[in-house]
This record gives C-alpha cells, sequence and structure tokens, in this order.
C-alpha cells in the first residue's frame, strides 16, 4: 500500500502554527496548526495516504466540509471530497478506488442511517480486504443550549442517538471506536488507518461525535500512521516453502488455485515464472476477485475438474472450490497459502489443506520458485514441458469452441449474453480496467483477454450492486484509462446508480456501464428451479423472479447527466460499444442495456 511522501510529512510539520502544540507531545510527533479537533481529523487522514473523502452530507459531519476547505485554502495536506446522493454508491466507490489504487480510501456518512445506507457495500469491504476508513458522524447529546454543537435544532437529533452504533457493522470490520473528548483525534485516525493498512488488510470504523469534531484545540499534534508503523506482510515458514516445492516439482496433475493474489499486481509476473517453470495448471477459484494470472495464458485452465488432481496449492482463495464431485479427491496433497489461511471471518469451513502457510502471497511466490529450482532435475524439466505442451493443446481446443460457439449465438434475437464480452473484447485493450459484477454463467473471464495486472476487477464479495460505485471509483484511481463495467440489471438497480453516475459526471470522471437486461432474478429463477424442481413456485411462473416490464435505464442515465442507449439487435451491439466508449472517452459517463431473453423464458 502506498505511504504518505515523506515531504508531505515535512511540509505539514513545518507549517507555521497559529497556536501552541500540547507541551507534552513527543518530538517525533507531525504538528499542525489546529482551531478545532475537525483539523486533526482530516490531516491525520491527508498525511496516511488518503486522497480522497467519498462523503454525503450530514449536519454533524459538516466539519468535514469546513476543515477540507480550510486546509485547502491554506496550502495544507487534505483529502478531497468527492460527493456522492448515496452512501452505498459511495463506500462501493471507496471500494473501487483501493482496488485499482492499492491506496487507502475513506468515507463520511451521517450518523446510524448513513451506516445503514452503505448496505451490503459493508459486506464487499469486509471480503475485500481492502484498507477503507468508514467514518460516521454520531449526533450530539450535549444538552440544548450548552454549546454549539448541542442538541441545538430539530427532533431528529434525539432519534438518531443508538445504544450501540457500532454493533450494525461491529462483525464486518477489523477495528472500531467512537472517538471520545478526552481523545488525541489525530491519533485516533492514524491510528484507524494503521489498522486498515496492516495485512490482512480491511474496513475499520470510526464515529465522531459533533461535540468532538467541532471541539476547539490548540494546535494539534499526533503521530501519522506511517509513524506509528504499518505491519510489513509475513514472509513464509522456510520449513513449509520446501514441502511445497517438493510436492509441485513431483506431481504429475498439479494445480494452483487463485483469486485474490491479484491484489497485488507483481504477484502476476512472480506466478507465471513459477508456473511456466513447473507447468502448473491455474485454475479460477469459485470466488475470483482480482487478475491473478493472465487470461490468455497456456497455462489457465479456468474452472478445472481437480478431481485428478495430486498436488494443489491454494493462494489467496476464500472459496477454493465448490465440493463435490469436482473437488480434489481424497489423495490429493493440498497446500493452502495466504495471509489469513484458515478464513477466520468464515465462521463454518470445511475445506481440507494437508499444510496452512501463513505468508504474504508474493513473498510466498517468490520462495516456493527459488526452492523449485534448486530440486528440479532433468526428468522433471522434460516431466513439465510435455505436460505444458499438453495442458496449452487443450487450452487452444478450448478457447477455439468458446469462440465457436459464439459466432453461433451471433445473430441471435434476443442477444445472447455471451455476445456481449465478445464484442466488449474486441474494442478494448489492456489499457482498459473491466469490472465484472456479472454472475458465472455469462463467462465474462473466458470472453475477455485481460492480461495486464489490474486489468480485471471481479466483486469481491456476494452484494450486488458493486459495480456503478466501483467504476467512478476505479476513473479516480486511473483517469487516463477506460473503465468499463459489467452487470446484470437486478445488481445495477441495487447499485444505486444514478448517484454514482452523478457523481461521475459531476467530477468528470467518466465510466461506462454495460447492463445486461433480461429483466429477471437468477436466484428467484434458475436456482430456485435448481432447489424446486417442478414445484409450485415453477408452476406460478416464478412469481417474485422477473421485473418485466423493465425500467429504461437509458433515460434514467440521462437524467443524471450521462449517456444512456439501449439495444435491442445484435447488430447494433458493436456499433452501441463504441458510441459509448466515444462518450466517456470525451468526458461523459455512459450507459449502454442490452435486451437479452428472460431466464427460463422464450421472449
Amino acid at each position: 500500500m502506498a505511504k504518505p511522501s515523506p515531504s508531505v510529512v515535512a511540509e505539514a510539520a513545518k507549517a507555521p502554527q497559529q497556536s501552541a502544540a500540547p507541551a507534552a507531545a513527543p518530538a517525533a510527533w507531525t504538528h499542525i496548526p489546529a482551531d478545532q479537533a475537525g483539523d486533526a481529523i482530516v490531516a491525520a487522514m491527508a498525511l496516511a495516504g488518503v486522497e480522497y473523502l467519498f462523503f454525503t452530507s450530514g449536519s454533524e459531519i459538516s466539519f468535514y466540509q469546513e476543515c477540507i476547505a480550510k486546509a485547502r485554502a491554506l496550502g495544507r495536506p487534505t483529502p478531497k471530497i468527492i460527493m456522492l446522493t448515496h452512501e452505498h454508491a459511495g463506500l462501493n466507490a471507496a471500494l473501487g478506488y483501493a482496488m485499482v489504487s492499492g491506496r487507502p480510501a475513506a468515507t463520511g456518512v451521517h450518523v446510524d442511517v448513513g451506516t445503514l445506507h452503505q448496505g451490503g457495500a459493508i459486506h464487499s469491504a469486509m471480503h475485500g480486504n481492502l484498507p477503507i476508513l468508514l467514518t460516521a458522524g454520531f449526533p450530539p447529546t450535549s444538552y440544548t443550549g450548552s454549546t454549539r454543537a448541542a442538541r441545538n435544532t430539530g427532533g431528529q437529533l434525539w432519534l438518531q442517538q443508538t445504544y450501540d452504533q457500532h454493533g450494525s457493522v461491529r462483525q464486518y470490520v477489523k477495528w472500531d471506536h467512537a472517538l471520545q473528548l478526552h481523545d488525541n483525534a489525530g491519533l485516533m485516525v492514524s491510528r484507524a488507518l494503521q489498522v486498515a493498512l496492516s495485512e490482512p488488510c480491511g474496513p475499520v470504523y470510526l464515529s465522531l461525535p459533533l461535540e468532538v469534531s467541532a471541539a476547539p484545540v490548540q494546535g494539534a499534534s499526533f503521530p501519522t500512521a506511517a509513524q506509528l508503523g504499518i505491519n510489513r506482510p509475513p514472509a513464509p515458514d522456510s520449513e513449509g516453502v520446501l514441502e511445497i516445492a517438493g510436492r509441485l516439482v513431483r506431481a504429475h496433475n498439479p494445480y494452483v488455485i487463485v483469486s485474490g493474489s491479484g491484489r497485488n499486481p507483481e504477484t502476476v509476473g512472480a506466478l507465471v515464472e513459477l508456473c511456466e517453470l513447473l507447468a502448473l495448471q491455474v485454475v479460477h477459484s469459485a470466488q475470483l476477485t482480482y487478475l491473478c494470472f493472465p487470461m490468455d495464458h497456456p497455462l489457465l485452465v479456468g474452472a478445472a475438474d481437480l478431481s485428478g488432481a495430486d498436488a494443489v496449492l491454494a493462494l489467496e482463495s476464500d472459496i477454493p472450490w465448490i465440493p463435490g464431485a469436482r473437488g480434489p479427491g481424497e489423495n490429493a496433497w493440498i497446500a493452502a497459502v495466504g495471509l489469513d489461511p484458515i478464513r477466520m471471518k468464515i465462521p463454518t469451513y470445511e475445506f481440507p489443506a494437508d499444510l496452512r502457510l501463513v505468508s504474504d502471497a508474493l513473498r510466498a511466490i517468490r520462495a516456493i520458485t527459488a526452492a523449485a529450482r534448486g530440486l528440479i532435475t532433468d526428468a522433471d524439466r522434460q516431466r513439465h514441458a510435455g505436460r505444458a505442451g499438453r495442458v496449452a493443446a487443450t487450452g487452444r481446443a478450448r478457447r477455439q469452441a468458446l469462440a465457436e460457439d459464439v459466432a453461433s449465438r451471433a445473430a441471435k434475437t434476443p442477444i445472447d449474453p455471451l455476445l456481449v464480452a465478445s464484442e466488449l473484447a474486441k474494442l478494448i485493450d489492456d489499457s482498459a480496467i473491466i469490472l465484472d459484477d456479472t454472475v458465472p454463467h455469462n463467462r465474462v473471464h473466458e470472453l475477455l483477454h485481460c492480461n495486464r495486472p489490474g486489468s480485471y476487477f471481479s466483486n469481491p464479495g456476494s452484494s450486488g450492486g458493486w459495480a456503478p460505485g466501483a467504476a467512478l471509483g476505479a476513473k479516480l484511481a486511473a483517469p487516463e484509462r477506460d473503465v468499463i463495467a459489467l452487470t446484470g440489471d437486478g445488481f445495477y438497480m441495487f447499485g444505486t446508480p444514478t448517484a454514482a453516475l452523478w457523481s461521475g459526471a459531476h467530477y468528470r470522471a467518466p465510466f461506462m456501464i454495460i447492463v445486461y437486461q433480461n429483466r429477471s432474478y437468477v436466484t428467484g429463477t434458475v436456482r430456485l428451479k435448481t432447489i424446486f424442481p417442478g414445484g409450485y413456485a415453477e408452476q406460478a411462473d416464478f412469481e417474485g423472479g422477473y421485473f418485466d416490464p423493465p425500467m429504461d435505464f437509458a433515460k434514467e442515465a440521462e437524467s443524471a447527466g450521462a449517456y444512456g442507449e439501449n439495444v435491442r439487435e445484435p447488430a447494433e451491439l458493436g456499433p452501441a460499444l463504441k458510441r459509448g466508449l466515444a462518450q466517456i472517452r470525451n468526458g461523459k459517463p455512459a450507459v449502454i442495456s442490452v435486451w437479452l431473453a428472460r431466464l427460463l423464458k422464450s421472449d
């Protein structure tokens, strides 16, 4: 993760003092001019590398607007406010920014109700292992007229006080704290970001009562997150590394399962080196989040049957496979490697492993590669070369069959979902960033050609609606690149898209969203039929599974200042996607809604 520039820290330390710093502050701490605690809060964020505060208005967090405007006017370090008109899109934007940039992000929301509006995005933050500082106001509890920050306005201030505001998010965050008057505000923000940035990274939650943020101070002194110290990621145990390397070298049918290792883009090249050395077949886990291995590489076998594997390395994979006939057999030797290889955040976890190794993915890959080089014999090299050739030939045949399948659907009406990603792949290269919030049967990552680290991301959790906000955050993190999100219409509506589109237009951070419009919930149709085949719900035409007639997403996009287009004919799909790309390259967000057949129905 990026650390604050030493020059920024030095600049803050040298800033002219408006009032004396507390006498007891250690000399090593950072000293800033401040006349209220809110000044220290925003300075501590900036000094920890927080570039953006994704903000939705609330009276008790209005100090952010004042203190950030003050800091900017006076040339002090501060995050920039990115205003979102809904908190759910705001948190997803923070996630998209952190995923693409590798840097921390912060959100500011209104008391308990703003926290609750973040909704399922809090779940996504936990499972994404991303350094997000969630901040929320807390209503004043001081009696009316006692201070400027007391209960001086509407009756809602009494209604907003809860017994435990943090309780709604505590099981999703690494750390939480309610800021108190006796706290050093800058220190507590630095502490929050120290925890968020230390591996395994994750969200933290800090509530900010108005009485505290608006409290007068005479200067502020606190350690930055960097001065507190960010944990270095752990290196692997050498004996465990040697055992894994030996098993992989000797194996006849070895696999590597990937999902989250690509959070660090450096792991992609390192994993290619290891897999090419040993001819290891690479499989996507049941929950792929990051591009961990080039999608066009001959050793990538996608969603393989692991029943014949004799050695398996599961690398940063929460759900390495779906238990059953396609999982590894009883005789397979399995190693799970990651920062949390027992997956403490999942209460029931039944996946077996013969060795679980706590390690940063990059360090583990490099160590296993080095150990393997010392173990390989000439006979091993010959055997590995033969396996690599067979895997490459099988992969070519698989990709050819998929291309022929897509071609056979090219004139189908309504448009076939496989055609959407296929047409997009013709128009983009690895400079684009793809955000995938579709369900697996759309096979997006099989049809695209994403090979560059950091060019493909998928929803890190199971809360649909990640894509619109994440696309905004991704564009802010990489303004020079095309950002394209693909999502089903059900998830799209979950994502409060108008909030993300409005902000994308307002801040000139354009992105394109391609909506798969099948007017169907897969959960309420396909999966319901799987659980209750021929049941009453199926006989009742899956009531609750369809939302037809649908909303006009093109008109909705236009109302938010974006370009919108509905596509019904397959011949128009490619040209529509080109028009959408032209719009975002000209500074305007775009929504291309593609009309597909309803699930389990003919249109």
